[in-house]
């Protein structure tokens, strides 16, 4: 299966693993990117490539890898899948990087393609537009093929499908109003959409491959996704990284409000759409904590002191990460951390406990 969208393509991955799972396949399931370990990216029946595996593969790979100078995402995709052949995986679940037309694991001729959704992020790569987004994403549908189309605004959608039945593609278009009713692990009413993606995805595929209704049903119970609107005692952790992610996320925490006081530890990419992300941030929580996420890269870290001088004297400001994890706490009911990835993995990494991987 190869899964695109701009946000919950990373759910509806997990969710149709476990469900192949919970049918007696072994099942691998590349997502990205990771919190913590790079090994998170690639996993077989739930567990992580091993380290000596990666080092192996990566050692392996290299000359190819160098002399095609392949990209850091496309060095790890093809990692992937070694790694899938040499552990004997009897079907993969892919979840595309960026965009889906041009990206690396677009070489995939897959039983099952599908679109979640479609939001305004990566512009730079994919285009100014929703209409420019939706054309690279709807580059995943090939011919003859299911195609599950998840995103509930009607015109965007009218555009993907005539794009998929263009390439030949077999459409299968969700209602805006079709939800996961049965019960979902998952928290937060946008996963009741992805979960009902996921489950279409499952529907689509071949009887052979297909998962039953019940094993659906066990699967979607049970299933987690670290980082995803994830509770841990007073700790949320969301790696809502554009204004569509934090409306969602917002909307979960509307729906089942946590313990107050509640504070956010916010770190934003700077090529993000930050302002719109902090403006929607600043209205929901009682205190905004900002920082350096240390994990970030060098060239797309944001101007703290510039964001801070926009914000003006509400938001509190620590850049040392680590005594803003410490500080952001005090007299907090509910801590929520969120912005990226790499703020999100950055946390986890320093809480006991609560890294992905142990």
């Amino acid at each position: 299966m190869h899964i695109g969208g701009t946000n919950g393509k990373g759910s509806v991955a997990v969710l149709v693993t476990e469900a192949l799972r919970e049918a007696g396949k072994r099942v691998g399931l590349y997502t990205s990117p990771h919190l913590v370990s790079i090994r998170e990216r690639m996993l077989v029946d739930g567990r992580p490539i091993p380290g000596t595996a990666f080092a192996a593969w990566t050692d392996r790979l290299r000359p190819l890898l160098d002399s095609s100078g392949a990209s850091f995402f496309e060095a790890t995709t093809a990692i992937a899948f070694a790694d899938f052949a040499a552990r004997g995986v009897d079907i993969a679940v892919i979840e595309v990087g960026l965009g889906g037309r041009l990206d690396a694991t677009n070489v995939v001729l897959p039983l099952v393609s599908a679109v979640t959704n479609v939001g305004l992020d990566h512009t730079d790569y994919l285009g100014p537009t929703i209409e420019d987004v939706a054309r690279e994403k709807a580059g995943i549908a090939k011919a003859g093929i299911p195609f599950v189309l998840g995103e509930r605004d009607v015109l965007v959608a009218d555009l993907i499908e005539a794009d998929a039945v263009a390439a030949g593609a077999r459409p299968v278009r969700l209602p805006p109003n079709a939800e996961f009713t049965g019960p979902l692990a998952l928290r937060g009413p946008h996963q009741r959409r992805n979960a009902a993606v996921a489950e279409a995805v499952c529907a689509a595929l071949p009887e052979e491959w297909r998962p039953r209704a019940e094993e659906v049903g066990a699967a979607f119970g049970r299933a987690r996704v670290p980082g995803r609107y994830d509770r841990r005692g007073r700790w949320l952790f969301d790696v809502a990284h554009n204004p569509d992610g934090v409306r969602t996320l917002l909307t979960a925490l509307a729906a089942e409000p946590p313990p107050g006081p509640l504070h956010a530890l916010v770190c934003v990419l700077g090529d993000k759409d930050w302002p719109s992300m902090l403006e929607l941030l600043q209205g929901a929580v009682d205190v905004l904590w900002l920082t350096d996420a240390p994990s970030a890269p060098p060239g797309r870290v944001w101007d703290l002191p510039a964001v801070a001088r926009s914000l003006g004297p509400g938001a509190r400001v620590q850049p040392d990460f680590d005594r803003a994890l410490a500080q952001v706490g005090d007299g907090a009911g509910t801590v929520l951390v969120c912005g990226s990835f790499h703020t999100v993995g950055d946390a986890m990494a320093r809480l006991p406990g609560f890294a992905p991987l142990g």
